[in-house]
């Protein structure tokens, strides 16, 4: 059986240590290029990235444009 996830967040590791501010900085720069929206959150006291994919019309394509965005972000901040 497949496991169906619509919900899940992220963490990013940070080359300074700083994975909150990294976090923060990789969902800006997310958000400004466009290609998909996240938002961000605080879970356990830290700084994630919320995915959620609740549209019936997300397809693999546009879920491999998301991530490549998200690891461009996170090349970039």
């Amino acid at each position: 059986n497949d496991v169906v996830l619509n919900q899940v967040l992220v963490r990013l590791d940070a080359r300074d240590g700083d994975q909150d501010g990294h976090t923060y900085r990789v969902l800006e720069r997310l958000q400004h290029e466009g290609t998909c929206w996240m938002s961000g959150t605080r879970w356990n006291g830290r700084a994630a990235v919320r995915i959620s994919v609740s549209n019936w019309s997300t397809n693999s394509d546009d879920v491999d444009r998301s991530v490549a965005a998200l690891l461009r972000a996170h090349a970039a901040a």
